[in-house]
């Protein structure tokens, strides 16, 4: 006999929710826990628990219609739902369609490649040590400010964090210009503040769908990344069914492919003014981590779903650069940026690419920037900023910081113009994925640090047992007259302990199991509580877990600072003073923030010390303090330093010292 879900009566078995999918269990005193696959326990105690969509219907007791347009319970997603498909619609982008030609008219094919694999590496080196902070610490929502000021902290964080919304903001300007441009033209208007017109009403469309609630934007990008698909489907298959001289056009096997196989560059023109245009092309690659905070299991779904939009996209780049360097004339492609259409099959497809190209960029810029606002403000990084980090509804929609991104992106609209505008954008990002490089390479060398301290104290320990327990049989091991003087370094040095409660931690979190029991195996109080996080882990199994590099990292962070300064050395300074000057004012208006988990590690000592094993010289590893016990037998008397105060004699001691009685004997050495 079937019985009705409703009826199963979950309490008796110790469970808060009555869905046995949902993931989330109580700790006992009624707070949701969240599990995750990889022991990151993200959210607990947080309170916040997922929708019961399968459900959803059959136990609420809301309208269909308000259930349908309103989000009444906070939603998460996973690695294909959320972050794949907010990674690929961002970084496959109005500049492919409309300046691929003009890249490989300018750069010729191979240089095209070329900038081709350099961008796709910059970003993968600052995806791959972004997903080794992923993989070694917990993830909040923040996303990439949240990244930055765990490890480096928030006063580099926040400061950081600012250039980074201005850089997306700024980005979505350039997003839409591209669709206002496309459509001003299929209109037929030649103005550019038609352009502007087109531009302006995009924002505000977009703004109004990311105020309906995150359920709405995920629901229109998996639209969005189905036709951008489809039309590069497409221009692929176009280019093998017809031709069309009289535009440029010549198809395969005409020449084309040797002509344009080497630059020509025009004047004003050079490699890194290329790779200035298009390396915005790939600055949105950070959207799936700025998901952190509306992912299931970030610490997975961020590396899965990033790395897997990132190989597809830059096999579509490569497509695009070499179809239309073997298919159409160089003149053309210098001059005419609608050529992709005219290579597709069908136009119209086309065109529908590239209009949602441009949307959806926008709209996955214009959701995860005001996130981040909303994380500095709510941490109270930077004084003044506090009305930024109000949200509205379950997930806390950051209805203010849209308002700001929204601004900044129509103000630049005005500038209305892709190549003006793609500098600008490159070097905030380009300083960002620096600090995320050099963000994973200060925590992997804290940890170095901390596992170089903990065998330390094992060997200390290890001496001291050895020490204390010479000439001890096992009956007299716990005599009361046994010395043990490992009491009194504790005590001064409590990070000795370190690496037991490490043990100690690790040990109860793979004895706790997060997931809800069957009705024969009900959860005990114990197993429903998750133990305290170790702040920084080591290396996990994963796939990609090989591929993060803390010295790849720090190469990445060198090249990105350097192709900032080649780029545009006007605009890189700009930048790093924009930081500097934001550092400097929280650094005076708020001093007391988060130092971060890698404050141990000082990047200017451990070059001197690494030059001075260059140079053959021992490098000052840790400071050496002496600490003498107290051996039994020998008398030791305490005496203050100073002397006695009557206004002060009620006073607690707590410095003291050891007297040491002696007296002077002189030796004379007579000759004999």
């Amino acid at each position: 006999m079937s019985r009705n879900r409703k009826d199963v009566d979950w309490d008796r078995f110790g469970l808060e929710s009555r869905n046995p999918r949902s993931p989330t269990s109580t700790d006992g005193r009624g707070s949701s826990v969240r599990s995750s696959d990889d022991g990151d326990w993200y959210g607990a105690y947080s309170g916040h628990r997922p929708s019961d969509e399968l459900f959803a219907q059959e136990e609420s007791n809301q309208p269909w219609w308000k259930s349908q347009f309103f989000i009444s319970q906070p939603v998460l997603f996973g690695t294909w739902d959320g972050v794949f498909t907010s990674c690929l619609i961002n970084i496959f982008g109005v500049i492919v369609f409309l300046r691929s030609g003009w890249m490989v008219a300018e750069a010729g094919i191979v240089q095209a490649i070329l900038i081709v694999i350099v961008t796709v590496a910059i970003v993968l080196v600052s995806v791959l040590s972004a997903v080794g902070i992923c993989e070694r610490c917990r993830v909040e929502s923040g996303g990439v400010y949240f990244l930055l000021a765990h490890v480096l902290g928030s006063r580099l964080g926040g400061a950081i964090g600012i250039l980074y919304c201005f850089g997306q903001a700024v980005g979505c300007a350039l997003y839409v210009t591209g669709f206002g441009e496309s459509m001003a033209r299929l209109a037929g208007f030649d103005s550019p503040w038609a352009e502007r017109g087109f531009a302006g009403a995009a924002v505000l469309a977009l703004g109004v769908i990311n105020v309906a609630g995150v359920k709405w934007v995920v629901k229109l990008q998996f639209l969005l990344l189905l036709i951008l698909l489809m039309a590069g489907l497409d221009f692929a298959v176009g280019s093998f069914v017809h031709t069309e001289p009289s535009v440029g056009f010549d198809g395969w096997l005409t020449g084309n492919l040797a002509n344009n196989t080497f630059s020509a560059y025009t004047e004003g023109s050079s490699w890194f003014t290329v790779f200035g245009v298009f390396f915005p092309t790939v600055t949105g690659v950070m959207a799936g981590i700025n998901m952190s905070g509306d992912l299931r299991h970030p610490s997975t779904d961020i590396p899965n779903g990033t790395l897997s939009a990132i190989g597809t996209s830059t096999f579509l780049y490569l497509m695009f650069v070499f179809v239309l360097g073997a298919t159409c004339r160089r003149d053309v492609l210098l001059t005419d940026f609608m050529i992709a259409a005219k290579v597709s099959a069908i136009s119209v497809m086309l065109l529908a690419g590239l209009y949602v190209s441009s949307m959806s960029s926008c709209l996955a810029a214009m959701y995860g920037t005001p996130r981040v606002l909303q994380s500095i403000a709510n941490e109270n990084v930077i004084p003044g900023i506090a009305i930024l980090g109000r949200g509205r509804g379950p997930n806390k929609v950051p209805l203010y910081s849209m308002a700001v991104v929204a601004v900044t992106t129509l103000s630049f609209i005005l500038v209305g113009q892709i190549n003006t505008l793609a500098p600008i954008v490159t070097m905030p990002f380009l300083l960002t994925y620096a600090a995320i490089d050099y963000s994973y390479f200060a925590l992997a060398q804290t940890h170095e640090i901390q596992l170089r301290r903990e065998d330390r104290f094992r060997a200390q320990e290890f001496l001291t047992s050895s020490r204390s327990g010479y000439g001890a049989t096992e009956a007299d091991e716990n005599s009361p007259d046994k010395f043990d003087d490992s009491g009194d370094l504790d005590q001064l040095f409590p990070e000795r302990l370190r690496h037991k409660k490490i043990a100690r931690q690790m040990s109860e979190m793979s004895n706790v199991s997060m997931s809800v029991s069957t009705p024969e195996d009900p959860p005990t109080p114990s197993q429903s509580k998750p133990a305290a996080p170790v702040p920084i882990r080591s290396k996990l199994n994963n796939w990609y877990s090989g591929f993060c590099n803390r010295w790849i990292s720090l190469i990445g962070a060198l090249i990105k600072l350097t192709v900032m300064l080649l780029v545009h050395w006007g605009y890189a300074l700009a930048s790093v003073g924009v930081v500097f000057v934001v550092w400097t004012y929280v650094g005076h208006a708020n001093p007391a923030v988060n130092p971060g988990i890698a404050a141990e590690f000082r990047l200017l000592p451990w070059l001197r010390n690494c030059l001075m094993r260059a140079l053959g010289r021992p490098g000052q590893e840790y400071e050496q303090i002496v600490v003498p016990p107290k051996h039994p037998g020998m008398e030791v008397e305490a005496a203050q330093q100073n002397d006695e105060n009557e206004d002060f004699a009620s006073r607690s001691r707590y410095h003291h010292t050891s007297t040491v009685q002696g007296r002077l004997v002189t030796i004379d050495d007579d000759e004999d």
